[in-house]
């Protein structure tokens, strides 16, 4: 497979370049591709963009996401065999579960218009968080644990503080008798929330502040997703470290 077409290979040679190619550092945007992968068993090959070098800055890496975001992806198997770069990170999530068939709400009936709307539900819950939770924990990590802190004005740090609770009380509602957020059926609503949930209590170190113990099921949840293997795995992929450091 010649990937020579893709800039960003110049940069980042690909060692394997019949499998999808990952661009990515261990952010929850991140992470939330590398645990998808390794869920799926997808072979691929991770290179990591380091921010300490702007690396998503250079000319190779925009050539392949103009927003100069992580991750991207380059599948070389795409649909009809035909490379396909992609960026966000909910993108590509979606790609990879329609890819497989998997990591969707099943239907356990058979019933195809059922399953067509479990899709969409799943989907639903996946810009849920692109649009919701990505945006407002990041907000409420800056406000409260970086530059933010510096700033006397304490109401940008109160409105998201705010935001984060009610849309944890969303999914705490949600989870309320369910095992995930499309109840029995780990999705890629789950791939898409909880790196997030883990990186506000943790890097973040915000679960105080947001009342953590307040929302018991997205806990209990949040422990259930970091106790599966692949997740485990796919948390240091592309490793935080650069070589040598």
């Amino acid at each position: 497979m010649d990937l020579s077409q893709f800039p960003i290979t110049q940069k980042w040679p690909a060692q394997h370049p019949d499998r999808i190619q990952l661009y990515s550092l261990p952010t929850p945007n991140g992470i939330k591709v590398s645990i998808a992968l390794e869920e799926l068993g997808l072979p691929y090959e991770a290179h990591r963009v380091g921010f300490e070098n702007n690396d998503q800055l250079t000319p190779e890496f925009l050539s392949l996401n103009p927003n100069n975001k992580i991750p991207a992806i380059i599948d070389p198997q795409g649909p009809g065999g035909k490379p396909l770069p992609l960026f966000e990170s909910g993108a590509i999530l979606w790609y990879l579960a329609e890819k497989t068939g998997r990591l969707m709400a099943a239907d356990a009936n058979g019933d195809a218009a059922d399953a067509q709307a479990k899709k969409f539900e799943t989907l639903q819950w996946l810009m849920f968080q692109m649009g919701g939770v990505g945006p407002m924990f990041g907000q409420l990590g800056f406000f409260h644990k970086f530059a933010g802190k510096e700033i006397a004005d304490k109401r940008p740090l109160e409105r998201y503080v705010a935001e984060s609770r009610r849309l944890l009380g969303v999914l705490e509602t949600r989870l309320q008798g369910r095992q995930w957020i499309m109840g029995d059926d780990y999705t890629v609503a789950d791939i898409a929330i909880f790196p997030w949930v883990r990186t506000m209590v943790g890097f973040y170190e915000a679960a105080e502040l947001v009342g953590m113990k307040s929302f018991p099921n997205a806990q209990r949840a949040l422990d259930a997703f970091l106790a599966r293997p692949a997740v485990q795995r796919g948390l240091d992929i592309p490793p935080r470290q650069a070589p040598g450091k």
